[in-house]
């Protein structure tokens, strides 16, 4: 049976490298798929357990430079989670990056002061050969002769050594990424250069013995530490999203045991334990209050940035901000899973996985070193055989070893492998904090093509429960009075009408009063005595059974709206009738009208009577109603729409929802909703808010342009660069690019790449 598992790779840093480890990985007995990632160095690999192991498989890529980090199993090791995670520095993971950006810095700031230096010659001879300036001082021509060839011996073998060790893997095994295209490319440089000094006598008639590329070496490895450096530093700027989700868990809880308050660490903590926390605590784990109230900051589920109100009975979720007061509440979830370790492990996933409009480059990438070579050894032996029929022999060879070593150099897979990845990983994060959980990439790709989105009613345009929306006086009391008398009576009902009453009164803060003598009568409401008066609260059923007529002309409209009346009566008279309803979202509206701006139709399906649906329907705007379904009908939905040719989103919070969320091109859950729901859809909504369903569709159609953009100067970028630096256009226009300006040109398209990609987090949603 084949099981998956995502690992973080060592000494992956390029997209052939990442095309090297799937190939090895899929050749190995025992492994179904693997699916590697070069932006987050990490793999998902499926394999059989009886087959291979995670060891067996890191010692397969561990000759290429490349090895898996295996967890050892905590429990094995006497540790908790979070001691284990420490011991294996799963926790420092940005530290340990800054660490390798600290060494890649260090090696720039080593070679920085050569590259300098060697510019300065370089351009001196280029600007004497034009007749520009004056042949070099003797003296700094003997120094330049002296220090260059010291300098790229540095630069190639301390700097370069990343470099180095891809031209001998490739030597040896026949592998070859980025790495070696730049090894083979600086080590060619550097080797004729040191032919042309050692044996410069013996060479003189055949070849240009006053030229040598020791400045190239030192040039252009500088331009590549350098373009690698700000290209590594940008990118974890990509990631910052999980950064920040991780730096939300808390590593202690304060609850009460034996009676008495203490702080353990939160990997102690175990349902059903008591939680204290104090004004401006961050809350460890998901649970619900038992005591005290307060406001809480819960804009990293919701994005909003306004505090909630908690009271005893509501929920509270693990990585939230607790604003003012104290309160304690009782832990329902804990480790794993929490929302917050839920909303971690759903952003890690979908950052790591792969869009379908990568696959091109990915097809790309996995020939791209091959080919390069392939054209750099062409584009050398076209100089050499065809260039002496028009150029002296030597001025061939410069010129075809110019060539060889541009495109080697310009040469970039890396601007193609980050075009999608960091794009995505942008986007899933820039999602995350605005609310929305993508689970994959591919569902965020999807997601700008709909055309057509399906809701369910209740939870989604509704809210779900129902509340007191409107009251018909028909006594002389005050409608504060009436409330508090229904109220008072209500709260000894477990109905969820009554719900809605004592709800509404506790949000107007209006008092209630004792209750005597109380009953619930089954079906049809409740009676009690209050201040020595008897009054009846319930259906119109119950009012006629005293003899009390309701007025049916007062209520037929609001029925006919899929409103409920609550009736109140004394003895002998109806005091006021109140409806109750499910509400509608205050941003389904708002929503909606946004979603028909961006050309696309709603259609609402609900297991609620016509009447209901459609005067819901006509409140925000809906296009077309379907009514009265069972589940299965919404999922029969879905196919004729699809059928249609649509590209069909459904959203959706209950467990009837999940077969339709399943089949829809893309499903939306309300995280308001049922697990099973969530579960079954490729895109969460926190905070159960359909307007974040617009930002979803904003950000999906902000990433594809900016993969789009990317994958393009990527593709141009090499198409024109390439026969470039090879000399294609030479014979036409006598443009030879060299070898720095294809090194400059390298290093800079990965980063513009890395820069274009991040700017997707300044767009506004």
């Amino acid at each position: 049976m084949l099981r998956a598992k995502t690992f973080r790779i060592k000494g992956m840093h390029c997209a052939s490298c990442a095309s090297i480890i799937e190939k090895t990985f899929k050749k190995t007995d025992g492994v179904g798929s693997a699916d590697a990632n070069y932006v987050t160095e990490s793999v998902k690999v499926s394999f059989d357990e009886s087959k291979t192991n995670p060891r067996d498989l890191s010692k397969k890529i561990e000759p290429f430079g490349y090895s898996l980090i295996i967890p050892q199993i905590a429990e094995e090791m006497g540790m908790s989670a979070n001691e284990h995670a420490a011991h294996l520095g799963l926790n420092q993971s940005k530290n340990e990056k800054l660490a390798e950006l600290a060494a890649m810095k260090n090696g720039v700031i080593s070679i920085i002061p050569l590259a300098i230096i060697s510019i300065f010659a370089m351009s001196w001879d280029i600007f004497y050969r034009l007749s520009w300036a004056s042949p070099a001082p003797s003296f700094l021509s003997d120094i330049f002769r002296f220090l260059l060839p010291l300098m790229a011996t540095y630069s190639l073998f301390f700097v370069g050594r990343p470099y180095l060790l891809g031209f001998y893997r490739f030597l040896r095994y026949g592998k070859a990424n980025m790495d070696t295209l730049i090894g083979i490319g600086t080590s060619v440089a550097y080797s004729y250069s040191l032919v042309v000094i050692f044996f410069a006598e013996r060479l003189r008639g055949y070849i240009d013995v006053k030229t040598t590329y020791f400045d190239v070496t030192i040039i252009v490895i500088a331009f590549i530490a350098l373009g690698k450096y700000l290209g590594a530093r940008s990118k974890i700027k990509t990631g910052d999203a999980i950064e920040k989700l991780l730096n939300m868990q808390t590593k202690t809880a304060l609850v009460v045991r034996g009676g008495k308050e203490q702080e353990i660490s939160v990997d102690q903590v175990v349902h059903g334990d008591l939680i204290v926390i104090k004004p401006a605590g961050k809350i460890p784990v998901d649970g619900v209050l038992t005591e005290g109230s307060s406001f809480v900051d819960e804009a990293m589920i919701s994005g909003e940035p306004m505090p909630v109100s908690k009271k005893v009975g509501d929920t509270v979720v693990a990585g939230t901000i607790n604003t003012s007061g104290s309160f304690t509440f009782r832990a329902t979830k804990i480790g794993s899973e929490t929302m917050l370790a839920h909303i971690i492990k759903m952003v890690q996933e979908a950052q790591s996985s792969k869009a379908p409009i990568q696959a091109l480059a990915d097809k790309i990438s996995g020939v791209f070193v091959p080919i390069v070579l392939a054209i750099a050894f062409f584009a050398l032996g076209l100089w050499l055989f065809v260039g002496p029929a028009y150029l002296d022999f030597s001025q061939a060879l410069s010129f075809g070893l110019v060539s060889f070593v541009g495109v080697l150099v310009i040469a970039c897979p890396c601007a193609l492998g980050l075009a999608t990845p960091t794009a995505i990983i942008v986007g899933v994060g820039k999602g995350a904090r605005e609310g929305i959980l993508i689970k994959d990439a591919a569902t965020l790709e999807k997601l700008h093509k709909v055309d057509m989105i399906v809701l369910d009613k209740t939870g989604t345009i509704t809210k779900g429960k129902p509340e007191l929306i409107s009251i018909k006086n028909l006594s002389d009391k005050t409608d504060e009075g009436l409330i508090s008398i229904l109220a008072s009576l209500e709260k000894k009902s477990e109905h969820p009408i009554a719900h809605a009453v004592v709800s509404y009164a506790d949000d107007k803060k209006i008092n209630l009063v004792s209750v005597n003598d109380f009953e619930a009568i089954k079906g049809r409401g409740v009676r009690g005595v209050i201040n020595g008066e008897e009054y009846w609260a319930g259906n119109a059923k119950l009012m006629q059974e005293w003899k009390l007529s309701p007025d049916e002309e007062t209520t037929k409209k609001d029925t006919m709206e899929g409103k409920t009346p609550v009736f109140l009566a004394s003895k002998n008279r109806i005091l006021a009738a109140m409806m109750v309803a499910d509400a509608i979202k205050p941003e389904a509206k708002v929503a909606i009208e946004q979603f028909h701006k961006l050309g696309i139709k709603i259609v609402m399906l609900t297991g609620d009577n016509k009447n209901t649906a459609k005067y819901i329907a006509h409140q925000v705007g809906i296009d077309e109603v379907v009514a009265e379904v069972l589940p299965e009908d919404k999922l029969t939905k879905i196919k004729e729409l699809q059928a249609e040719g649509k590209i069909v989103a459904m959203a959706g919070d209950g467990v009837n929802d999940a077969p339709a969320l399943a089949q829809a091109d893309v499903g939306i859950a309300m995280a308001t909703g049922t697990d099973v729901a969530i579960e079954s859809a490729g895109i969460t909504l926190l905070n159960g808010d359909i307007s974040k369903l617009v930002k979803a569709i904003n950000l999906s159609k902000i990433t594809m342009r900016g993969i789009k953009q990317n994958l393009f100067w990527a593709f141009i970028y090499n198409i024109v660069g390439i026969p470039l630096a090879g000399g294609l256009f030479y014979p036409f226009f006598g443009w030879l690019l060299s070898p720095v300006f294809a090194g400059l040109a390298m290093a800079a398209s990965s980063v513009s790449v890395v820069g274009n990609s991040l700017r997707i987090k300044t767009k506004k949603l």
